[in-house]
């Protein structure tokens, strides 16, 4: 292998083994910094950017110890490769150096074809370790962008899911205030009818069952409906009733029928159904909105919880995480991608253990298996999710009802920039990332079983990491 060329800090007190280091070292290609004791040493490693350092071990005020000591406690100077040069050949000097973290001891006067060797060893170490470090910083920045590629294509279904809940409370508002102002004129109607105690308790039933009836999903179809609304007003125009037309609407999705409405007679008068309809009808109307608000805020306050425990994740070190939340806040991110077409079915064990894990890195793979899930699925079709204990493991299976994957492609699918996606629609990491977290970053495995309208991918992680 051919010798590596690299900066050099020499650390001697004594100018004549200054002196004849730097000559050799620059006749070897080096270029040499020099430094007459621990502290000016020290100084010049915080300074500028050293592949080794040759240190004495007998310096002024500092000695080689306390360097080395102060260097490996410095995370900036800590991957230096140092060796220590010095006159004190003895067992015990040689071990100390080597314990606190030098490369290598060469006791005085030292050979400098050894010298060359170990010096050429030392700066072939410092380069693997550069080149894993940058590996790392990339891996860590491609997951990063590969993971905000995956929100950015949530982002539009979470906008849409926020806003429908919050537009549908800025008109709930404004349809609140006119059911109000409804049901207070129905009030002023039926102080004035002197109700007997008997409807009066009939009237507070009504409004019960509105309220009730409120909670419940109102299904009737277009055809049935109008239908309704027809039979209703020409009952109501039957008994000369004209003033209760506007609450037709709501008495159907009520379901009040013409049996029903000819009930109502035999507790109240003819006269007296125009406010008691349009109290009920306001009673139920409110109920309703209201209902509808609850709903888009809890809608609402799922998706910031989801989102929140993304970002609480990320930040987090390792942690107890229970994979059953980690994929519910997931289908959260993506339900408006899931409602379109695609049946979630959840099959969770009760009792799962929860694993010691990167919980935001957990849901980095949930987020990529679940969107190729979807999208193999081309939006439509079954998602199912499963996890139980198994063997010291905690088992998570996410099967979907898509084509298939081949069989010589599964054998490339956790390749790095892998991808079957049309060009611009996928950068091929998502699948590889996933293998990493799994595989090396939490020692677990990752399994994949597929045949035409079926595939599986199996993430098993380790109860016990230890």
């Amino acid at each position: 292998m051919a010798d590596q060329n690299g900066h050099i800090l020499v650390v001697d007190d004594n100018s004549t083994s200054r002196l004849k280091l730097t000559m050799g070292l620059k006749q070897q290609g080096h270029t040499v910094a020099l430094a007459e004791n621990g502290q000016q040493a020290l100084d010049m490693l915080r300074a500028e950017a050293f592949d080794v350092v040759l240190l004495d071990i007998i310096l002024p005020e500092m000695d080689g110890h306390e360097v080395l000591r102060q260097m490996k406690c410095d995370k900036t100077l800590r991957d230096i490769p140092v060796i220590v040069i010095s006159a004190l050949d003895d067992m015990d000097s040689m071990v100390k150096c080597i314990e606190m973290g030098a490369e290598d001891y060469l006791p005085k006067p030292f050979n400098p074809v050894l010298l060359k060797a170990r010096l050429n060893a030392s700066l072939r170490k410092k380069k693997l370790r550069d080149l894993e470090i940058a590996y790392l910083e990339q891996e860590v920045m491609l997951r990063q962008s590969e993971k905000l590629a995956t929100l950015g294509r949530l982002s539009a279904g979470l906008a849409h899911e926020l806003n429908n809940p919050a537009a549908a409370t800025q008109r709930g508002v404004e349809q609140l205030r006119s059911a109000f102002f409804r049901l207070r004129q129905a009030l002023f109607g039926i102080s004035d009818l002197k109700l007997t105690n008997l409807q009066l308790a009939s009237l507070l039933e009504l409004k019960l069952i509105a309220q009730e009836r409120a909670k419940q999903p109102d299904d009737l179809g277009a055809l049935d409906r109008s239908d309704l609304e027809y039979e209703i007003e020409t009952w109501l125009e039957d008994q000369g009733i004209d003033k209760a037309w506007e609450n037709i609407p709501t008495l159907v999705s009520l379901g009040y029928g013409l049996d029903k409405l000819t009930s109502l007679t035999d507790t109240f008068e003819t006269d007296q159904l125009p406010s008691i309809l349009a109290s009920v009808s306001s009673t139920y109307t409110i109920c309703s909105l209201l209902e509808e608000m609850s709903q888009g805020a809890g809608r609402t306050v799922e998706i910031v919880n989801a989102l929140k425990s993304y970002s609480y994740l990320d930040q987090a070190p390792i942690q107890s995480v229970d994979v059953r939340q980690g994929l519910d806040s997931t289908l959260v991110m993506f339900r408006s991608r899931l409602k379109a077409g695609v049946v979630v079915h959840r099959e969770y064990a009760e009792d799962l253990p929860l694993v010691q894990a990167h919980g935001g890195e957990l849901n980095q793979v949930w987020t990529n298996m679940i969107d190729n899930a979807i999208a193999a699925m081309d939006g439509h079709g079954e998602l199912y999710l499963r996890t139980r204990q198994e063997n010291g493991w905690v088992i998570v299976e996410i099967e979907d009802t898509g084509p298939g994957i081949p069989e010589e492609i599964q054998l490339r699918i956790f390749d790095p920039f892998f991808t079957t996606k049309p060009l611009g629609e996928g950068t091929g990491l998502g699948l590889n990332i996933s293998h990493n977290i799994i595989v090396h970053k939490h020692k677990g495995q990752i399994l994949i079983a597929s045949q035409p309208g079926q595939t599986c991918f199996q993430i098993k992680l380790p109860i016990n990491a230890d």
